[in-house]
């Protein structure tokens, strides 16, 4: 199939809907992790923020390992299924991870909460895996162009954002007493969501496959090791993943910040639905016109001018208290709508490096797609076990069932500096990484009349 003609396939309205549903339910396991274990740790559970910190990075550094595992197989089941949904289904467990990892025994506090949860984050990390890394292969696997793989990565986008915004202001509603049975009870609600909206997916990608084609991958895989040295081996790809490293890293370091930032540096709780809202709701009108940006001037520069305004957002926090409250929540709003530009585009160049690859005949989209993910679970570690290291070194205080604890001087320092100047030295060094990525310039290579 010719450029000219991939670029001429269209995913059905339907079928396109169905697949983006399954983003639902995967922004809650995205969202309310990211946004409340480390304060449900350190809140509720009485475990100190170095601890909790480690808890929630450990888990993640395994995932380093088993998405490309399910890149592999995901791979392997695509040549012989020519589909990658049987290990989807495996990922419909996720529910129950999540709501065990709430749901943490009356008599553990401390280490041994701290471990309960981490175990039960690996059991959910696994499970989420099986689902997200042959989920995302999807715009790899149609048989589309360059364009058409960014409107699907869109509609999908704005289905998690619709995710990731209700759970971001829901969930710390039916927290907000700071009670273990709460979190229980929040656990099972979003459980329930993630079950139903993956199943809908899995019929959504079976449809997709079915009216745009499937690009099966390269049939000479060896292993999970060949496949990662494979895709790290391609230059762009790898500066793509490692931009996208520091980039994840810093968007849920400010989601983990959120409510530390709300009710130490604001000083109410209860604005931390409203920050949620504002970071997230912008998305769902920002995404379509990033998309629309990005055919202007490419996916590249509108990903570096995304990188650059949460640079500056950011800094602009730190001025902190003395913002008055609109103009905080104003900058928020220019934050999210920073964070669906990062999302969009880095996401749909992913697709574009598999694209060219397989005109170098590497295509092994499963296994980009595992190490992309595997970043990404690793981004969404480091990203809150740095904020949980600062707030260690300015000596915040842990509490138990959200008792009131003063903090120092310091320790309110240390969540203010965490939420605002360390991510815009992270997201600085991303955009140095990224700017020398040159998948736009291979876009343009492989559509001079050569098939993609």
């Amino acid at each position: 199939m010719t450029a000219t003609e991939l670029e001429a396939t269209r995913a059905g309205r339907g079928p396109l809907l169905q697949y983006a549903t399954g983003s639902l339910g995967m922004g809650a396991w995205v969202t309310v992790p990211g946004l409340l274990l480390l304060y449900f740790l350190t809140n509720t559970l009485g475990v100190s923020p170095l601890v909790a910190g480690l808890a929630l990075l450990a888990p993640k550094i395994i995932d380093a390992v088993i998405h490309p595992v399910f890149g592999t197989l995901s791979d392997r089941e695509a040549r012989r299924h020519g589909h990658r949904r049987g290990v989807m289904r495996w990922g419909l467990l996720l529910g129950l991870a999540m709501v065990a990892m709430f749901t943490v025994p009356g008599g553990l506090h401390g280490t041994p909460a701290a471990l309960w949860v981490a175990v039960w984050y690996v059991v959910g990390n696994v499970c989420f895996a099986a689902f997200q890394v042959p989920y995302l292969t999807t715009p790899s696997d149609l048989r589309v162009g360059y364009h058409e793989r960014t409107r699907v990565f869109m509609v999908r986008m704005v289905m998690l954002t619709v995710g990731l915004l209700a759970a971001g202001v829901v969930a710390p509603i039916l927290v907000s007493d700071e009670q273990r049975d709460s979190y229980t009870r929040m656990a099972l609600v979003f459980a329930l969501v993630m079950v139903v909206t993956a199943l809908v997916a899995i019929r959504g990608v079976r449809r997709l496959n079915a009216t745009c084609g499937f690009r099966e991958p390269a049939a000479h895989s060896q292993s999970v090791l060949a496949d990662l040295r494979l895709a790290w081996g391609d230059r762009d790809f790898r500066l793509l993943v490692l931009s996208y490293l520091f980039t994840g890293a810093t968007t849920h370091l400010v989601l983990a910040a959120v409510p530390f930032y709300a009710e130490h540096v604001l000083g109410s709780s209860g604005i931390t639905a409203v920050l949620m809202g504002a970071f997230l709701g912008p998305a769902m009108v920002a995404s379509p016109l990033w998309l629309r940006l990005s055919g202007m001037i490419g996916k590249q520069k509108g990903l570096l001018l995304a990188q650059t305004m949460f640079v500056l957002g950011t800094l602009t926090l730190a001025a902190g208290d003395r913002l008055p409250t609109a103009l905080t929540v104003a900058v928020v709003v220019v934050l999210g709508t920073s964070f669906a530009g990062l999302q969009l585009l880095a996401f749909s160049m992913v697709p574009d490096a598999v694209a060219a690859a397989e005109r170098r005949g590497q295509s092994r989209a499963g296994a980009y797609t595992g190490v992309w993910t595997a970043t990404e679970a690793v981004g969404t570690a480091v990203g809150p076990y740095v904020y949980s290291a600062v707030l260690a070194i300015g000596g915040f205080a842990a509490a138990v069932d959200g008792e009131s604890v003063p903090q120092t001087a310091g320790a309110v320092d240390a969540v203010l500096i965490g939420f605002t100047a360390v991510p815009a030295v992270l997201m600085s060094i991303a955009w140095f990484i990224q700017r020398r990525c040159t998948l736009d310039r291979e876009h343009l290579v492989g559509h001079t009349g050569s098939p993609e």
